[in-house]
């Protein structure tokens, strides 16, 4: 919002609409935010960090270790398949045990009819493991549930998930808190609210941030996909289509969520010191669900529950999505408690917000700021 714009409203001229309140809000968060040098650098190292993830995850997938053997041809058709060696083929047993002392080789297999297995493996110290382990007799295992997701992989997209959704929350809602506090602190706040209403500059810093936030997001999903196309990992970028879409709608009303209680939460006190004692029920709430969903992400009734609570649920409802957990109309419910929580809670920080910019000094307590 420029000067000329709140003299225009101050001055005799007509005064701002709501939307046009809101969007000069909004345009200064975003003009305010995208000119910062520090804000460019560090997204663009988050999607450089994004994309080198994703192309090292498929090429590690991709990339198969050889273990370099000397094996005669009798032994060398006795490997089993499935396991990868690099191997030399020598005649005898004199040949093996020069390449092994040599250390050409980490292990020798030659022929052995008097051996149970029928094959002498021959090392310096101990043999490979993959080697003993191509020749040990396993068992017979039958799998009663083939297909459940490994652990791996939902420690993984808890990470992803729990990750994204906490950083953006944090980078983008607690300056908004910061920002109220500091137009407190300098009395700004009373030359705005003599132009725009409260509720319409609340409004605007927060529909401003959520911009930047979802435009974050999208860039992310755009360096993961190319980093998946490159690495050929097509069929993993097809799996996460839904469970991306779901996630970014989640991501929505959950930022707006967080976003509208920092701005109430800033509003409460006047100085820039005091800003961490409404920060740390902020931050708790942010944190949890990527914590609660990391370590106790195999628990199908804690991610059930998770995946229906409003802060928790634009992390839960994804993965379990991703792994065919949810019926078709389990999101559907979760966002509707998601969207219902969140018109009262913005409902109350905008109640908060309005009765507390104007009141200077000690913190405003909580009961005072909701009272009408």
């Amino acid at each position: 919002m420029t000067t000329t714009d709140i003299r225009r409203s101050t001055d005799g001229h007509p005064s701002l609409s709501p939307a046009q309140g809101i969007w000069l809000v909004a345009e200064r968060e975003l003009s305010t935010r995208l000119r910062s040098k520090a804000f460019l650098i560090s997204t663009g190292i988050l999607l450089l960090v994004a994309l080198a993830g994703v192309i090292w995850m498929g090429i590690a997938s991709n990339s198969t270790s050889s273990t370099p053997i000397a094996a005669t041809s009798e032994a060398a058709a006795m490997l089993p398949d499935g396991h990868t060696f690099e191997v030399t083929e020598i005649d005898g047993r004199e040949a093996a045990t020069a390449l092994v002392e040599d250390g050409e080789v980490d292990a020798a297999v030659i022929a052995d009819s008097s051996a149970p297995t029928g094959v002498v493996i021959i090392a310096n110290q101990s043999p490979p493991d993959a080697l003993v382990a191509a020749f040990s007799l396993a068992p017979t295992v039958e799998l009663l549930d083939p297909d459940a997701p490994s652990f791996g992989m939902r420690y993984a997209l808890g990470m992803i998930f729990g990750i994204v959704f906490m950083m953006a929350a944090l980078s983008f809602g607690s300056p908004i808190a910061t920002s109220v506090v500091e137009e407190k602190q300098t009395r700004i706040i009373e030359i705005l609210l003599s132009a725009i209403p409260a509720r319409v500059l609340l409004a605007g810093k927060v529909i401003g941030n959520t911009l930047l936030a979802i435009t974050q997001i999208l860039l992310l999903v755009v360096a993961a996909a190319v980093g998946l196309i490159v690495t050929g990992q097509t069929e993993l970028l097809q799996g996460f289509g839904a469970p991306l879409i779901w996630f970014a709608v989640f991501f929505l009303f959950g930022f707006v969520l967080i976003a509208t209680m920092f701005a109430a939460a800033g509003s409460l006190v006047s100085r820039q010191e005091d800003v961490g004692s409404v920060y740390t029920p902020m931050m708790l709430l942010v944190m949890a669900p990527f914590y609660l969903v990391l370590f106790l992400g195999e628990n199908q009734t804690v991610m059930t529950i998770l995946s229906y609570v409003p802060f928790s649920a634009p992390v839960a409802m994804p993965i379990r999505l991703f792994f065919g957990e949810a019926a078709w109309w389990e999101p559907l419910v979760a966002l509707a408690l998601l969207v219902a929580t969140c018109a009262v809670v913005t409902l109350l920080s905008a109640k908060i917000y309005e009765n507390s910019l104007l009141k200077m000094g000690a913190r405003v307590k909580l009961g005072e700021a909701l009272r009408v």
